[in-house]
């Protein structure tokens, strides 16, 4: 059975619904007429390769999704993606390493769109001891990891209120991305035991992080996580990576890491 394609103006319709807005803020924000925009959604008009770049770059749309747009429009795919093992994006590699490396002795990891492990550095490694094998297979989820129950649910203190804290981050991204396989990741991780009817609250970081508690030999450590992408992409592959770096939270946390 052979799969009809989707018209450019169904795409673009649907990323502006997912962006909750009307026809006339798009127009407005694109400064194109909303007659126009209209006539492109349903196809009366055919979007050049430059209005379909122009109205993706105002609804924020992926950059892998934005060569989905024009492909349905009939133009080749702007944006180049390769693996993070090319060549061409050695410098990357690199790039990597060195925030990696550069956070220790604090645990860091690279992440892709689908938060597969790409890379961490040395710190994260006793994090990862006494998790089944099964979970270490590559490719490594680092969600599953942090949930599943034979990964490193187990010794998380705080496993409820950290639970609700992923849910809540894989749920923005889906509005942002509508990906397939994040929908049903989440839907695999809510499968996972852990909820509680009353989850024991966190101390008040001032109210901004959720902090991970994970219990160690050391007694239990806190740590804040921040998220670095890299600035203004143009390679899909490079859009969809992200660092995830882990701080002390606490000075007890700080001094069992030797920071």
């Amino acid at each position: 059975m052979s799969i009809v394609p989707r018209p450019a103006g169904d795409l673009l319709r649907e990323w502006r619904q997912r962006r909750h807005l009307t026809q006339l803020d798009l127009a407005l924000e694109a400064e194109i007429s909303t007659r126009h925009l209209s006539f492109l959604e349903t196809g009366r008009s055919k979007p050049s390769r430059e209005m379909v770049l122009h109205l993706a770059e105002r609804l924020n749309v992926p950059l892998r999704e934005r060569n989905a747009i024009l492909i349905a429009a009939g133009f080749a795919p702007v944006f180049a993606e390769r693996s993070l093992t090319d060549p061409a994006l050695e410098s990357v590699q690199k790039a990597i390493a060195i925030v990696l490396e550069g956070h220790e002795p604090y645990p860091a990891m690279a992440i892709d769109r689908h938060w597969t492990l790409v890379a961490s550095n040395r710190a994260s490694a006793p994090f990862l001891t006494c998790i089944d094998q099964s979970i270490l297979e590559p490719p490594v989820n680092v969600l599953r990891l942090s949930l599943h129950p034979k990964g490193l649910a187990p010794r998380i203190a705080n496993l409820p209120v950290w639970r609700a804290h992923i849910f809540d981050r894989l749920r923005r991204q889906i509005e942002v991305t509508a990906d397939p396989v994040l929908i049903d990741l989440l839907r695999e991780l809510r499968e996972y035991p852990g909820d509680s009817p009353r989850p024991v609250p966190s101390p008040d970081y001032a109210g901004v992080v959720i902090p991970l508690e994970f219990r160690t030999d050391h007694g239990v450590l806190s740590f804040f996580s921040t998220t670095t992408v890299f600035g203004t992409p143009i390679e899909v592959t490079l859009s969809e990576l992200a660092i995830e770096s882990f701080f002390p939270a606490d000075a007890a946390t700080a001094a069992a890491m030797g920071g």
